[in-house]
């Protein structure tokens, strides 16, 4: 579920903020001041803030540049709410990394627009990396595939047959000696195939991109 933070340090519109993205289905987190604002992102990672510029302890503004700073928070979707509306208010904003501004007194079509329009960037942001990532993984696996001798293509694709064999057997192995009278002797048994096949999965998971090579090798 989507979590949004909202920092706002008068009572009552922090409460219809909250109860306004409750009934929308968000997961909402409130805090009363910049400082447990602050805190409140470290701690539960939420997929956009909502925060007000003018509060006690630390505004608006210095929460935006802290958590600017880290990257466990650098690409959180921020939207300001304020009642500020000139154009050096909203420039400074921007300069610090916000997206959004919210002028208070606002709407509930106002709040939804602006939360739905940020999620969905910050999805179609995401989706792009991922797509990025996905293309860089397959060009290294054609390059690496392409610098393979047909000697070390066969050995590679014959690893994979092999080691699907094993999965199979190991699978049966436990299988049977699961059958056995309860016993001391067939819980070492099951244990020590259990260990051996962890400690091959560890083993191949330190190479790098192993299980994706061995699923798109082929002779």
């Amino acid at each position: 579920m989507t979590k949004i933070l909202v920092i706002e340090d008068e009572m009552e519109i922090r409460s219809n903020l909250l109860e306004l993205l409750v009934l929308e289905g968000y997961d909402v987190v409130g805090a009363d001041n910049g400082v447990t604002g602050l805190l409140g992102a470290m701690e539960h990672n939420p997929d956009l803030i909502i925060c007000d510029v003018m509060m006690p302890e630390l505004d608006g503004y210095d929460v935006l540049q802290a958590l600017r700073q880290e990257p466990q928070t650098l690409t959180i979707p921020f939207i300001f709410l304020t009642a500020l509306a000139n154009k050096g208010d909203i420039r400074r904003g921007m300069v610090l990394g916000a997206d959004d501004y919210l002028t208070k007194p606002f709407t509930r079509s106002d709040v939804l627009s602006a939360v739905e329009t940020r999620l969905q960037k910050k999805a179609d942001a995401q989706s792009r990396i991922n797509h990025a990532q996905l293309t860089t993984l397959q060009q290294e696996v054609q390059q690496f595939r392409a610098g393979l001798s047909n000697d070390q293509l066969s050995l590679v694709t014959d690893m994979r047959q092999h080691l699907k064999d094993a999965v199979i057997k190991l699978d049966i192995v436990t299988s049977i000696l699961k059958t056995l009278p309860p016993g001391e002797k067939r819980e070492r048994s099951i244990a020590l195939v259990q260990n051996v096949c962890a400690a091959e999965i560890k083993m191949l998971a330190k190479i790098p991109n192993f299980e994706y090579l061995l699923e798109t090798t082929s002779t």
